[in-house]
């Protein structure tokens, strides 16, 4: 069940994970499990929480997902028996609310790992890619966010396994989305961590290998566009 508290909203701002938890007990982020989430607007600040659920991530990410002038709010909220899910917040009627989420992963300690939100496939609607269950099936998704009037839809478009952007123990969560020569790709490593991968979308995916370092300092690199 959601909870929510706070003032009228005018567009979203800033936001944050706030009152950390160890409730759920995954662990596999080292203090990456908070009880709620803070959304600031113009307003002031509203706070959300669910029954039974997390937020399981290491920040909030804030953005304009439907081309609007006006950011959401993308989140992984964590069920206590369904595990994790990528949740879209957006101001509805003046008032922060959930405006869309994709199916749970379906099990209890099942995570999901953002690698980053952009066009990644050049036509012109905003993606979300992240790591389905970097440690164990590590599968690249890339869901298109769709909008229509106050409907709104998370469609996969595609899902890549033998990929990985986490590993248990780790505070961050490794890669992101870099534009190289006008093209997005997304950074991870391989599902053993021996390569660093840039990975394009138009429908398939083309994986083109960046070297054998899949250090942090690896990885900042690569997102200049150097190699």
């Amino acid at each position: 069940m959601l909870a929510a508290a706070g003032a009228q909203a005018d567009g979203i701002e800033a936001a944050r994970y706030v009152s950390p938890t160890g409730i759920y007990g995954h662990n596999v982020v080292p203090g990456g499990e908070y009880a709620a989430l803070e959304i600031t607007t113009a307003a002031g600040a509203t706070t959300v929480s669910y029954e039974g659920a997390v937020f399981e991530d290491t920040a909030p990410r804030v953005v304009d997902l439907d081309g609007d002038g006006q950011s959401e709010v993308v989140a992984v909220v964590s069920d206590f028996g369904l595990g994790a899910r990528v949740q879209v917040f957006g101001v509805v009627d003046g008032a922060v609310a959930p405006v869309v989420a994709n199916e749970p992963i379906g099990q209890r300690f099942r995570w999901l790992a953002i690698a980053g939100i952009a066009d990644i496939d050049g036509d012109g609607a905003i993606e979300i890619a992240y790591v389905d269950r970097p440690h164990l099936a590590k599968t690249l998704r890339i869901f298109e966010v769709g909008r229509d009037g106050d409907a709104w839809t998370l469609m996969e478009e595609g899902a890549m396994g033998g990929v990985s952007n986490h590993r248990i123990g780790e505070p961050d969560i490794a890669g992101g989305i870099r534009t190289c020569a006008g093209a997005s790709e997304v950074l991870v490593a391989s599902a053993d961590w021996t390569e660093l991968l840039a990975i394009r979308f138009d429908g398939d995916f083309a994986v083109q290998k960046i070297g054998d370092d899949t250090s942090r300092l690896a990885f900042a690199a690569a997102m200049t566009c150097e190699n």
